[in-house]
């Protein structure tokens, strides 16, 4: 059968590329596959199809038997959802200072959400039980918002990894505190390929009791989901899911994604690859003199410091972010489509701007 015709043109060049965003990438091929099949003839609305039906199965053979997913529009989305399911009206989340719930989600958790949170100050992004305790208390104290959730994001905002052992210190002091416990995973795929183990051995398995699980930055042209752990720690997910306008309608267009993804092993290849070329970038800009890696590079980021000049001229050859433009510190991100080729020819334009 011939493709279907259509008036749509191409706008852009799809041989650039750029370490802006691992969200620049377009979809898999897989994922677009995917799409197709599901595609033609009707299935019921708003998350009794086929598709969203199955993709509990597969979410439950990730994240143990008590595992429900809840497919929504976007990683913003399913943050604001997963923590206001876990939370009173009074009720706070403590997260590092450089959270993406807190630095980039435009308010969000505190006006649609409306939550309070409470920030902390951490050297590479990552939270402690000692770190958690600065913020952990007031509970009885009516003029202080109410600490109910440690959210974390794994891999972190900063590229940096916690290790199994240190998401269950987290979960048992939380719990301790009578407090829950959210993973921001919109990487959640990229920390698995590089710690080398399933995604249930740093959630489900350490105590974990709600995530926001990534897609679009895997692969997924959009849809991520809440994944509820403990049932007993949420409570109303899909009214809130509804309240928060993250119901898609025909949400087997999103499960079959994260479906793609996920029932075999397309969500680690994906990382893995997208790992190994920001393991390539970052082995190549250590040889750059006078470039400094800020981080250790655990993911698919790389994060360093370098003139502010040489930043905006490789800037107009290359699409990348500041991170701190007051003190020349950038993020260069890789995706599951960044070719070897791609992060040469980024280090080769470094070098000549740092020549320069």
């Amino acid at each position: 059968m011939n493709p279907p015709k259509t008036d749509a043109r191409r706008h852009h060049d799809p041989q650039v590329r750029g370490f802006a965003s691992d969200n620049y990438a377009g979809a898999h091929p897989e994922v677009l596959a995917a799409l197709a099949l599901a595609n033609g003839g009707h299935q019921v609305a708003y998350g009794e199809d086929e598709y969203t039906e199955n993709l509990q199965r597969i979410v439950r053979s990730h994240f143990g038997a008590t595992a429900e997913a809840f497919p929504v529009f976007n990683g913003t989305g399913a943050n604001v959802v997963a923590l206001q399911a876990v939370t009173d009206r009074w009720g706070a989340v403590i997260c590092a200072e450089s959270a993406h719930i807190n630095v980039d989600e435009g308010g969000a958790p505190e006006r649609m959400g409306g939550l309070k949170l409470l920030t902390v100050p951490t050297p590479d992004g990552k939270l402690t039980p000692d770190l958690i305790d600065r913020q952990a208390y007031g509970w009885d104290d009516e003029h202080r918002a109410m600490p109910q959730v440690v959210s974390i994001t794994q891999s972190t905002e900063l590229g940096t990894l916690y290790t199994p052992d240190e998401i269950r210190a987290i979960c048992e002091h939380a719990h301790a505190h009578g407090m829950k416990v959210h993973l921001d995973g919109s990487r959640i795929a990229n920390a698995a390929a590089s710690l080398d183990v399933p995604m249930r051995t740093f959630t489900n398995a350490v105590g974990v009791d709600i995530l926001s699980l990534g897609g679009t930055k895997n692969g997924a042209i959009f849809g991520e989901a809440v994944v509820v752990i403990n049932q007993d720690a949420v409570s109303h997910m899909k009214h809130l899911r509804k309240l928060s306008m993250q119901l898609a309608s025909k949400m087997r267009f999103v499960s079959v994604q994260l479906e793609a993804l996920l029932a075999k092993d397309l969500w680690l290849r994906n990382a893995r690859h997208a790992n190994e070329m920001a393991q390539r970038l970052a082995e190549g800009v250590r040889a750059v003199h006078g470039v400094e890696i800020l981080h250790p590079v655990q993911a698919n980021g790389v994060f360093a410091r370098l003139p502010h000049d040489v930043s905006l001229r490789l800037q107009k050859r290359f699409r990348f972010y500041f991170w701190d433009e007051a003190a020349g510190d950038v993020r260069w991100m890789c995706a599951f489509d960044t070719t070897e080729e791609d992060v040469d020819a980024f280090v080769a334009a470094l070098k000549e701007e740092m020549a320069r």
